[in-house]
């Protein structure tokens, strides 16, 4: 981290100039201590969940939650539902590959 004062209209400014790191660490402190960290990976994980899946998945995905490492999907066609679970395996795989670390180990599909 470095300062730099700066003169603005008579008055000495300090700017903190931190780098992508820095400012990383930040948010993820601020995140953990308002409890939000959970929240933010569960909307991230839909996000990814509806990108790797095509329009065909995904029109028929109705909720997606993620719960103590287990993401709950609920799909309205019973023969989706059976077609997936045949591949939890490589889906769970898809999702983690994408965070670069482990956030989901079960899926539960409903």
């Amino acid at each position: 981290m470095m300062d730099i004062y700066i003169n603005i209209k008579g008055s000495i400014q300090k700017i903190i100039l931190m780098n992508n790191t820095e400012i990383k660490d930040l948010v993820n402190i601020f995140l953990k201590k308002n409890k939000l960290k959970k929240g933010l990976l569960d909307l991230e994980v839909k996000k990814v969940w509806f990108e790797l899946m095509d329009n065909g998945i995904a029109n028929y995905t109705l909720d997606v939650n993620l719960r103590n490492k287990t993401l709950y999907i609920k799909l309205s066609s019973p023969a989706l539902k059976q077609e997936l679970s045949y591949g939890k395996e490589k889906l769970m795989d898809l999702i983690n590959k994408k965070f670069d670390e482990e956030i989901v180990q079960k899926i539960v599909l409903s």
